[in-house]
């Protein structure tokens, strides 16, 4: 079922799809998700860096790490495939390698690039589950970090196996780290989705639950902006 067809359901199926979203995200939760054991050291000075991540319906990994302090901006858009396919109804074939994804600009004086993976790993999504999340499938859902350099890279990769070798998860993290080729940003009427419908029934089953995580999960990192 699409993301638009779930947001038309009865009052009595929210509630109960409500109830059970919540559940799913605080079963996610209960993994303590360690810093990661290499990091980059907080910047002397205010400065600006991107990173790109996937994971699922861009709607909430937006709307979680726009409640992250340090972050200055948040875009969703399309990643991994070519430009000529950068629009969300060829993307949501599945069949154009592109993976929703949102750009995120930092600070990194006040928030470092290992900081917001552990976010990213903790309350963002799943990183157990392959081409999917939630109510969501295909490869357009699917978790990736897409790095810029070889910092980011070297974090990346450390950090995955880091969460794979303490056997964090139930099971193993599926995560994709790839070199970012090109970010190409979705449709107006997709950005800051989340806050724009706060009472549309796909975002209070599935995105809303995430943000809570984050207040509760980093409530130094947390702010509500």
């Amino acid at each position: 079922m699409s993301r638009f067809l779930l947001s038309t359901l009865t009052g009595f199926l929210l509630g109960v799809a409500a109830a059970c979203g919540a559940a799913g995200a605080m079963d996610t939760a209960r993994a303590t998700i360690p810093d990661p054991a290499l990091d980059s050291p907080l910047a002397a000075a205010r400065g600006e860096q991107k990173l790109v991540l996937a994971g699922g319906c861009f709607w909430g990994v937006e709307a979680v790490f726009e409640h992250v302090k340090g972050v200055t901006d948040v875009k969703v858009g399309y990643s991994g495939g070519a430009a000529k396919t950068a629009d969300y109804e060829t993307v949501s074939t599945g069949e154009t390698g592109h993976a929703e994804s949102v750009e995120i600009t930092y600070d990194p004086s006040r928030v470092t690039y290992g900081r917001l993976l552990k976010v990213f790993f903790a309350v963002a999504h799943d990183p157990t589950q392959l081409n999917r999340q939630g109510p969501d499938r295909g490869t357009q859902y699917r978790s990736a970090i897409f790095y810029s350099g070889e910092e980011q890279k070297r974090i990346a990769l450390a950090y995955v196996a880091q969460l794979d070798g303490a056997k964090i998860f139930a099971r193993p993290v599926v995560t994709e780290v790839v070199q970012l080729d090109s970010f190409y940003p979705a449709e107006a009427y997709h950005q800051d989705y989340a806050a724009h419908h706060p009472d549309e029934s796909y975002i209070v089953i599935h995105d809303l639950p995430k943000v809570e995580n984050l207040r509760k999960q980093f409530p130094e990192l947390y702010t509500s902006r």
